[in-house]
């Protein structure tokens, strides 16, 4: 399994952005994925993810602003995220976890990740 992420910038509070992660992999479908971040001096912590029934999972700082979606076809991971803040800053991971298994919230649980894509939100 690989990730690629990237769509990370330099943006205003308010503005939108819109991170993707390109995903291979034959069992990458059965897998959570999800999208992760950590700010400098901090740990890294869960935004979203997706599992293999399609269930979606958010955290309470993100919920309502940011959404993530998956194209099958193509597939590529995306987070959209709107309505961003200075505390959105952070490198944003792409990650996926065990065939099947796995606690959607928790990093440990991931088996691979995506290099990182730097998000920083202006005041």
């Amino acid at each position: 399994v690989q990730l690629q992420a990237s769509g990370g910038g330099l943006v205003l509070t308010g503005d939108s952005l819109r991170l993707s992660c390109v995903t291979s992999g034959r069992t990458v479908s059965s897998r959570h994925l999800g999208w992760f971040r950590q700010a400098p001096g901090k740990e890294r912590e869960f935004v979203a993810a997706l599992n293999w029934r399609s269930t979606i999972s958010y955290a309470d700082s993100v919920k309502g602003r940011f959404t993530i979606f998956r194209d099958n076809a193509k597939n590529i991971l995306y987070l959209q995220m709107n309505s961003l803040k200075p505390e959105d800053t952070a490198v944003y991971y792409c990650a996926a976890g065990p065939v099947f298994t796995g606690r959607h919230y928790d990093p440990t649980d991931y088996e691979y990740w995506g290099q990182g894509t730097q998000v920083t939100v202006l005041q």
